[in-house]
């Protein structure tokens, strides 16, 4: 194995302090000011307080269309209701994978009135062949998504993609996703092979990580060259980090608010459909 194999730090990208749906306080590092879009990925969020007031107002309902959802939950519940008549409880180490099409509005409320509530969600474009199909959602329960246990003491929950022949439950997405939730003892290594060409990033949750030549920090992101292995080291104790990676659909772009196409003419048609509960 070469050090071209390796993929490296291509840019560190730092959570920013946002609010979004009905004042949820979160910290962003895709879908910011620093950085639009890492194709196919639009946004990613973590939401982590205990206090109620930070969380408690939740995501009411509002309309996505375009776009996948990717909701994570670490702890606490979050109920999640659509206008087709779809509920369902995200739960503590339990994810929902929702693939919005063509449309679909929804709401994500917290089912609790105190305690840590703590998460990410991810969105993941879709290719323009696969924008207006019906919405469908993964559910997956704590208990479906695997762990594995790696060499250099690397604890890994998969929630999409292989690892050592251990695959992840989320299955059927267009850009065949990897996702897994890496938790590394102090002075633990992690080093896997990962899909080339993908693009693929790596988001630092818990602890300090040195990934080649750089050292990132809670709270911190950091975009990956391409190459066909990640290698990533626990930096002065435990770390605790996600690793995400797709396939890049090199389509146009069209975005606003929870709308993502890929020409203006579609954006407006997507508000023109909202307005007429089309969706």
């Amino acid at each position: 194995m070469s050090e071209s194999d390796f993929r490296t730090v291509l840019g560190v990208i730092p959570g920013v302090d946002a609010q979004d749906g009905a004042g949820v306080k979160l910290k962003r590092s895709l879908g910011g000011p620093r950085l639009q879009h890492f194709d196919p990925f639009l946004l990613l969020d973590e939401f982590r307080s205990d206090q109620a007031g930070d969380y408690i107002a939740g995501f009411p309902d509002h309309p996505h269309r375009g776009f996948e959802t990717v909701t994570y939950m670490l702890a606490g519940r979050m109920r999640h209701r659509d206008n087709q008549g779809n509920s369902g409880l995200l739960q503590s180490g339990g994810a929902q994978w929702m693939t919005a099409g063509r449309g679909i509005v929804h709401s994500e409320m917290p089912e609790q009135e105190d305690g840590l509530m703590w998460g990410f969600q991810l969105w993941v474009n879709l290719p323009a062949a696969d924008k207006m199909t019906a919405p469908r959602y993964q559910d997956i329960e704590p208990g479906d998504i695997p762990e594995a246990e790696r060499p250099g003491g690397a604890r890994v929950r998969i929630v999409a993609g292989e690892l050592g022949g251990v695959a992840g439950p989320v299955s059927g997405i267009a850009t065949k996703p990897l996702y897994y939730d890496v938790a590394l003892p102090a002075e633990g290594r992690f080093d896997e092979a990962v899909p080339e060409g993908h693009n693929a990033f790596v988001y630092v949750y818990g602890g300090g990580l040195d990934l080649g030549s750089h050292t990132l920090s809670e709270g911190q992101m950091a975009l990956l060259t391409d190459g066909a292995r990640v290698e990533a080291r626990a930096r002065g104790g435990e770390a605790r980090f996600l690793l995400i990676a797709g396939q890049p659909i090199g389509e146009p772009v069209a975005r606003y608010g929870p709308f993502v196409m890929n020409t203006k003419e579609e954006i407006i048609q997507a508000f023109r459909d909202y307005e007429a509960g089309k969706f």
